[in-house]
């Protein structure tokens, strides 16, 4: 589990609008969730989807696995009717599907991507039909902690940088790239508040 201490400290340095998040938030909680199919089934349940019903249907999801870890094994013996009624499209079904039949084939080593460059491993990931950019990258951020991730394609991230640096309604992943620079290597600590202060906004509770 890595201590962002270090993390917060250079952030307050480099960013006068980070630091104020990082006075309101608090220390960062960000902590590895689990890996391998369970953190990219995650990943996939959580596309286009507020994180409300992600994870209301994240719960529907682990209930199907009796009590234990979601794993592919157990994914391809179950039918797409209960899939369905636990709240997955029939879309997002075909992703965990495929991920699934990768796994059994051996064609997605998790040992390795743990080794790989953040870039490398992005790469290795959305060779997998269903996992996009933004789905290889919150697994590199939530599943591997990864520090320094940057998720251009996140919304919430859009609005929360949109809000606090003023950036422009359109053509805003430019400045937002040049602001980010100041973060590193901590970008996804950096990320990890901007969700914060996202929250906060749809609370009416942003400084």
């Amino acid at each position: 589990m890595n201590n962002w201490h270090e993390a917060e400290m250079l952030l307050r340095l480099a960013d006068s609008r980070i630091a104020g998040i990082i006075e309101r938030a608090g220390p960062c909680e960000l902590i590895p969730h689990e890996g391998g199919f369970t953190g990219l089934s995650s990943a996939i349940i959580g596309q286009q989807l507020s994180n409300q019903v992600a994870n209301i249907i994240r719960t529907r999801f682990r209930k199907l696995f009796e009590n234990e870890l979601p794993d592919h094994g157990h994914l391809l013996k179950l039918e797409d009717s209960v899939l369905r009624k636990a709240g997955l499209s029939f879309q997002k079904i075909k992703y965990l599907r495929g991920l699934a039949h990768w796994m059994k084939s051996g064609d997605l080593d998790f040992v390795a991507l743990e080794g790989m460059d953040d870039e490398i491993a992005i790469q290795q990931l959305v060779q997998v039909k269903g996992i996009g950019r933004w789905t290889a990258e919150m697994y590199l951020m939530f599943s591997l902690n990864r520090p320094d991730v940057l998720p251009l394609g996140d919304a919430a991230l859009e609005v929360a940088m949109k809000s606090l640096y003023g950036l422009p309604e359109k053509d805003w992943e430019k400045p937002a790239i040049s602001i980010a620079e100041k973060w590193r290597p901590w970008r996804t600590v950096a990320c990890w508040y901007l969700y914060r202060y996202h929250k906060m906004l749809k609370d009416g509770d942003a400084p």
